[in-house]
């Protein structure tokens, strides 16, 4: 089971890294909720485990970052969310460019923005937030389950944005296009100007060509008449030397006298 899981973040990882271009090391950005449970489930320390968890047992180096707001927020939640605020205060701080205080999801709503250009993993347990990252193409999503952390599968929408995108880098572009109309007029331009040059000076060279190629001609037909004609060598049989004597087989020598008769009587 644990096998398999990893394979599944090991697959969604990928999907984000070839489709939107993240790299490492990454940046998970984190809201009160993620640091509240990580303490209360002890998962410590965040960021091995988080390093563990994008990389699949290996070394990708996470970066975790968490905004003003939310630290403002965990401070307005009173003493109970002490500990979650001073665990807070280790993380980085993700520039937020807005002037006055906002809620922790709207913070960070507005620093994913459209297209999330940090390439950030949002971190969180509120669904609602996860839902509205649901829509916005580039957002992986890590949330926690007991004492275990999770990725989040990318939605449909984003794998039909992805799919998208990488259909538009194989067509051309109008501009695109048009620059390369260009260029293949220029080659050809040059390409006609070329055969122009070298037909008019193998016009220049035709009389002494033809010239030589009379005078070759008739240095070949005396040289051919004038040459002897040897005929050529019939196939002859074997050689004698290297064919082995027929063996004369002789008949044995008969005497007549010898020769028994045998007369039996009837």
């Amino acid at each position: 089971m644990r096998l398999k899981k990893q394979k599944r973040h090991h697959r969604i990882v990928r999907f984000y890294v070839t489709c939107y271009d993240f790299h490492k090391p990454f940046k998970v950005l984190c809201d009160g909720t993620f640091v509240r449970h990580l303490l209360v489930n002890r998962i410590t320390p965040a960021d091995t485990a988080l390093s563990n968890l994008l990389s699949v047992g290996g070394n990708a180096g996470a970066k975790l970052f968490t905004t003003r707001c939310v630290l403002a927020e965990l401070k307005s939640l009173g003493d109970s969310y002490s500990e979650s605020l001073e665990a807070a205060h280790n993380l980085m701080i993700a520039r937020c460019d807005h002037t006055s205080r906002k809620s922790a999801v709207a913070c960070i709503m507005e620093i994913v923005g459209e297209n999330n250009p940090e390439h950030f993993f949002v971190a969180t347990q509120d669904t609602e937030l996860r839902k509205k990252f649901y829509e916005i193409p580039g957002v992986p999503l890590i949330f926690g389950l007991r004492n275990s952390l999770l990725l989040e599968p990318p939605s449909l929408f984003q794998r039909h944005f992805a799919k998208s995108v990488e259909e538009k880098r194989l067509h051309m572009t109008d501009l695109e296009y048009k620059m390369l109309r260009k260029r293949a007029e220029k080659m050809l331009d040059k390409e006609d100007n070329v055969t122009s040059d070298a037909d008019e000076e193998l016009g220049d060279q035709m009389p002494a060509s033809e010239n030589l190629s009379k005078t070759s001609s008739s240095h070949k037909t005396g040289d051919m008449k004038d040459r002897p004609q040897f005929k050529r060598k019939k196939a002859k049989g074997p050689n004698p030397l290297s064919c082995k004597k027929k063996k004369i087989h002789k008949l044995p020598n008969l005497n007549p006298e010898k020769i028994t008769l045998f007369v039996c009587d009837c």
